[in-house]
């Protein structure tokens, strides 16, 4: 089943693949910094139609001749590419491009002309501090690094770097605007309890890089993106830091194992991600803190195995965000509250219930 880790020791392997096949800049075994760029490419430009055989008012077999550039030429927006003259010049029609770039086709049969916008220059990262272990042909490299990894609930924004800075004594404070300071400049802030919309704001305004707290309010959360959260993968919203959330929605105390891993790592440089898809192919938001001194286990290393005594976090509502330890395994199937008949574990709670909850509303959190 799907685990959530939080551990001061592991070992991660991060898949640094281009859109489009480039250039690798890194070979294996070199060691690398978060900040380096380790592969390259270009993305081709945007496609321009230009109607040649209407602005000049010909037939298409007539365009041809009438360019005044050739396929491949470059061209600069609003030049002429084609111009058509009559009647010593009483009639004269000029057609222009909408844009630089190049001349990429001419056709005859449509009167057509294809302009290609400059291409786009796609720079990939390290994303944290190791060493590429394996290099996947023209389309990127393996990074491997060993340190802490802590993986949250659900998170927005892409990847960010920056120093960790705990703005709250404990994990059961809300990390407020006032807490924030006026310059936090590369600095990822750490809450705890709760984020206020204010203290997001304030946080962005003061150059923090990325927030990780316990709990957040979905309105908060909509107010923020300017929309509704959607279902599918987060990662590519742009709001001016990257959030996540450990916990869940609503006012709720980051775990103590993870506000104490953070607080062990203040000052020290993270790489965090937002990027969430909670169904199938999950992928966790994360804090990437390198530690190449500590001792980890291999990458290749498996979740763990639901079993009594294994920490869980439950994913559904209503009780989502919730922490908790299993105390039982039935074997066979009971009905729950739908009908259905499942699988469920029994999981006392950090509060001290006991709940009966289908396994698939459970995932591990690995230490």
């Amino acid at each position: 089943m799907p685990g959530l880790t939080v551990t001061e020791a592991i070992t991660i392997r991060k898949e640094r693949r281009l859109p489009l096949p480039g250039r690798v800049l890194v070979a294996v075994s070199e060691a690398v910094s978060a900040e380096d760029v380790v592969a390259a490419t270009e993305l081709p430009g945007s496609v321009h139609t230009v109607n040649v055989a209407h602005d000049l008012n010909v037939n298409g077999d007539e365009v041809p001749r009438l360019m005044l550039k050739a396929e491949g030429d470059p061209v600069k927006a609003q030049e002429p590419i084609a111009e058509y003259k009559a009647l010593w010049g009483i009639f004269h029609a000029v057609s222009r491009s909408p844009a630089t770039g190049t001349i990429e086709n001419i056709s005859a049969a449509t009167g057509q002309v294809l302009v290609r916008g400059p291409s786009l220059p796609v720079e990939l990262t390290a994303y944290v501090d190791g060493t590429a272990v394996e290099i996947l042909g023209e389309e990127g490299v393996i990074v491997e690094c060993r340190g802490a990894l802590l993986q949250g609930i659900i998170g927005i924004g892409g990847e960010a770097r920056g120093k960790l800075a705990v703005m709250v004594e404990s994990p059961d404070q809300r990390l407020t605007a006032e807490r924030i300071a006026e310059d936090c400049t590369g600095k990822v802030l750490v809450g705890g309890s709760l984020v206020t919309l204010e203290a997001l704001e304030r946080a962005r305004e003061a150059g923090a890089v990325g927030v990780i707290v316990g709990g957040i309010d979905a309105a908060v959360l909509d107010e923020l993106l300017g929309e509704r959260l959607g279902v599918a993968i987060t990662g590519q919203e742009e709001v001016g830091l990257t959030l996540i959330i450990t916990e869940g929605f609503g006012e709720l105390p980051m775990a103590q194992r993870s506000f104490k891993l953070l607080e062990a790592h203040e000052g020290q440089h993270a790489s965090l991600n937002g990027a969430t898809q909670i169904r199938a192919g999950v992928i966790r938001p994360e804090v990437v803190i390198p530690n190449p001194d500590v001792e980890a286990a291999p990458a290749e290393l498996t979740a763990t195995e639901l079993k009594v005594g294994s920490p869980v976090r439950l994913i559904r509502d209503p009780h989502f965000g919730l922490l908790g330890t299993v105390t039982a395994l039935p074997e066979e199937p009971q009905q729950i509250a739908t009908e259905s008949l499942v699988r469920v574990a029994r999981v006392q709670t950090e509060d001290g219930r006991e709940l009966t909850i289908p396994r698939a509303n459970i995932e591990l959190i690995q230490e």
